[in-house]
């Protein structure tokens, strides 16, 4: 059974950083894609962001720039650094994952592209 952890939210003021963290267990592929996405309350799921084996990397445009993701396969861990924050990305954030071997997109990540969630990491931003 896939799991994922998330975990590295909390507050933090407008203009400052966090990292994110999203540990994955029960993993049946050497191969598989992570992505990063954020819901607010009363808005869609949004995909930020996504890895892939090949360690390629896409965002969508509302986070380009500011945000990285990353990940280490020794320890079954994605990273999503977060600089430049503000209070508009105040949001849940949830990692996914896809088991398996997926050609690399160049587009934000959809919620299809992914079969096993996280339940979440909170991050606030304050003006």
């Amino acid at each position: 059974q896939v799991h994922l952890v998330e975990s590295g939210g909390g507050s933090v003021h407008s203009g400052g950083s966090l990292r994110l963290s999203c540990i994955g267990s029960g993993y049946v592929y050497s191969a598989y894609s992570m992505g990063w996405f954020r819901q607010a309350p009363g808005k869609e799921r949004e995909g930020l962001a996504a890895i892939f084996s090949d360690s390629t990397t896409t965002y969508a445009d509302s986070v380009k720039g500011r945000f990285t993701i990353s990940q280490d396969k020794a320890k079954n861990t994605v990273y999503l650094q977060m600089d430049s924050l503000k209070p508009e990305d105040t949001a849940m954030y949830i990692c996914a994952t896809r088991q398996g071997y997926t050609t690399p997109w160049r587009r934000a990540p959809r919620i299809n592209d992914f079969d096993y969630w996280g339940q979440g990491t909170q991050v606030t931003v304050s003006s």
